[in-house]
């Protein structure tokens, strides 16, 4: 199941079209995505909101707000208050933004799990599992 819509801008080949970013309704504990913004501080969310809405407006972007993480992955990038680095995982499918994870990062590389949890709802929208 995917709740939440917002419309923006996606820019494929230098041309804009309109696109639908949708918010996964699932995560690794049980809580959609849309859940774990909404139980960060507002500031928080602004930032990270702001980071989402740089990327969905400017496609294709690059660093240091964007990174590639191989096979369609993308990881979103933002840095709170206190040195606190947030990464938001999303895909590309069918035209719109598919936001699949949001989490604290910890440590300097990407946990393989958050990584893997990731590409398996990415699997799951590509195979038609989850609408």
């Amino acid at each position: 199941m995917i709740v939440g819509t917002s419309i923006g801008t996606v820019r494929h080949g230098g041309q804009p079209e309109t696109a639908a970013r949708r918010v996964l309704a699932i995560s690794r504990r049980g809580r959609a995505v849309r859940e774990w913004l909404q139980s960060l501080e507002k500031d928080d969310r602004y930032e990270i909101g702001t980071a989402i809405k740089t990327v969905e407006l400017g496609w294709p972007v690059g660093m240091p707000a964007c990174r590639p993480m191989g096979s369609g992955l993308w990881e979103i990038r933002a840095t709170l208050a206190q040195g606190r680095i947030v990464r938001v995982l999303f895909c590309v499918h069918q035209g719109q933004m598919i936001l699949l994870h949001g989490f604290m990062k910890k440590t300097q590389k990407t946990p393989k799990h958050d990584l893997d949890l990731a590409r398996d709802r990415k699997r799951q929208i590509e195979s038609g599992g989850i609408r």
